[in-house]
């Protein structure tokens, strides 16, 4: 009798067991905000912003108790709000959003890395990143009995403004963030953790080369990618791993619905999808808005100033061809700071288009990145070399790779099938190998050249050196376009691609 009951109750257990191996798991998530914590009216409804974010989050909350809301970076930069208190308003904004994980973007190290470490001491919520030495890489987070692992990645050609900074030590690529994740994986399989999620800021196409680099046995489940504000309609899959990402802003959250089999500690069922944040759907957060009406009348006061007038609206659509902003931006700081060639980067851009009536604000949201310019003396040989490789391959093939907008008189026709300049003029003259340019360079690039142009500052430096000509580049924007009232811009071939 009492092996039968002994059986029973181990049959109980059994059962009890098979009940519980399968857990639900709703998984939201946010990349590339940018500041973009205002809702704007279209089509007599408000889309995105923050207020609406957070009630879509506390109503999922409420609704799903196994929910847990992630960002991948890149909360900062993009508004006015974010750059005028350069970050702490971002993070006071986050905290009231409450997110259970956070990994760093690119952007997180605009203000300095020692100004990161503050505003990192101000948020309520935990930031992992497992190889800038400075966060605690990996967080577990326990939730109904699961053990769900959270690893932070950001690569050193992500993270490369920050190595002029003395206070980063050794960052990694793709292959090595693998290794590390593995290490990190297998120093917690004991603890039997059900899911593993990799929070990342590289870019959709690196976390595919990521993923394939990852052994199954570490278990990773998901990447949640960020940095290179890429729509998906569906989840790519790539060595068993699910990857997602959520475009930029607050226009849209990504939801996964996750069924986790507990026992084998893998995904038993998944659907996911990005919401619309718009006042359809989503109720507004009334702390959040007292909290972003403080902060916008204190900018309104401050950035409400007409600048300028265009002749019409010009844009800004594409960062890898030449743009009417990116045209004009360049040609303003050339002619400004008496240079030969102006090489302005098209990330430095951050709306698709502006005006015709400039306000202050909209040109600080357009162009937050107030950095120095460096006139550097370059052979045509070089700039040739360096234009051959903004131009390369990889970058029609989708990978997030620097690029400029030329300033006028500077023409380049190049074909994409030959890899052969058609042309490679400066003010109707083809330029020189062995003479000489002035170009200006904005502070990123400068200290980043091999990434930017694949050259090196010690070869460039051997045409005379360099030195600073404006401290500021808004300024020397803001100035000129004051001054300059209706002014406009058109395409007119100074980049042109063949096949």
């Amino acid at each position: 009798m009492e092996t039968k009951n002994r059986n029973y109750k181990k049959n109980l257990m059994n059962m009890k067991n098979i009940v519980n191996r399968y857990k639900k798991l709703t998984l939201l998530h946010s990349n590339d905000m940018h500041g973009d914590f205002l809702a704007e009216e279209t089509d007599e409804k408000l889309i995105g912003g923050v207020s609406m974010l957070s009630g879509y989050i506390s109503k999922v909350r409420e609704e799903e108790p196994n929910t847990l809301y992630c960002i991948a970076g890149d909360m900062f930069r993009g508004s006015v709000i974010d750059s005028d208190f350069k970050g702490i308003s971002t993070i006071e904004i986050m905290n009231i959003l409450a997110p259970d994980v956070v990994t760093l973007g690119n952007h997180e190290t605009d203000y300095g890395i020692s100004h990161l470490l503050f505003i990192e001491k101000c948020a309520n919520f935990p930031i992992r990143l497992n190889n800038a030495r400075l966060f605690s890489p990996y967080k577990i987070i326990e939730l109904d009995g699961m053990k769900i692992l959270f690893i932070g990645i950001l690569t050193e050609e992500v993270l490369a403004q920050t190595k002029g900074d003395g206070l980063v030590g050794t960052f990694v690529d793709v292959a090595e963030a693998a290794q590390e994740v593995g290490r990190i994986c297998n120093a917690h399989n004991a603890i039997d953790v059900d899911f593993t999620v990799l929070l990342t800021h590289i870019g959709f196409e690196e976390d595919k080369k990521l993923a394939a680099l990852l052994d199954p046995a570490f278990g990773v489940d998901v990447i949640i990618g960020g940095h290179s504000h890429t729509f998906l309609t569906e989840p790519a899959k790539v060595n068993g791993i699910l990857i997602v990402q959520a475009g930029t802003g607050t226009d849209q959250i990504g939801r996964f619905d996750i069924v986790v089999d507990t026992l084998h500690n893998c995904v038993a069922e998944f659907k996911w999808r990005t919401v619309p944040i718009d006042s359809a759907h989503c109720p507004k957060d009334e702390v959040l808005e007292k909290l972003l009406t403080k902060y916008k009348t204190t900018t309104d006061e401050k950035y409400s100033r007409v600048v300028t007038r265009f002749s019409k609206k010009l844009t800004h659509p594409s960062r890898i061809r030449e743009t009417e902003l990116g045209g004009l931006f360049a040609e303003i700081l050339r002619e400004s700071l008496h240079l030969d060639i102006m090489l302005l980067g098209s990330g430095s851009i951050r709306n698709e288009e502006l005006g015709p009536i400039v306000l202050l604000s909209d040109l600080v949201e357009c162009f937050p990145y107030d950095d120095s310019i460096h006139l550097l003396r370059i052979k045509g040989s070089q700039l040739r070399r360096m234009i051959a490789y903004m131009l390369r391959d990889e970058v029609w093939q989708g990978a997030h790779c620097e690029f400029y907008q030329f300033s006028d008189g500077f023409r380049v026709t190049y074909d994409r099938a030959t890899h052969e300049f058609l042309e490679f003029s400066l003010n109707g003259e083809p330029v020189e190998d062995e003479a000489v340019y002035n170009v200006g360079l904005q502070n990123f690039t400068f200290n980043n050249t091999e990434i930017a142009f694949n050259i090196s500052m010690d070869e460039l430096n051997k045409n005379g050196g360099t030195r600073i000509v404006a401290t500021s580049c808004r300024d020397v924007l803001d100035e000129y376009l004051t001054e300059h009232q209706h002014l406009g811009r058109e395409i007119d071939g100074r980049l042109t691609l063949l096949n």
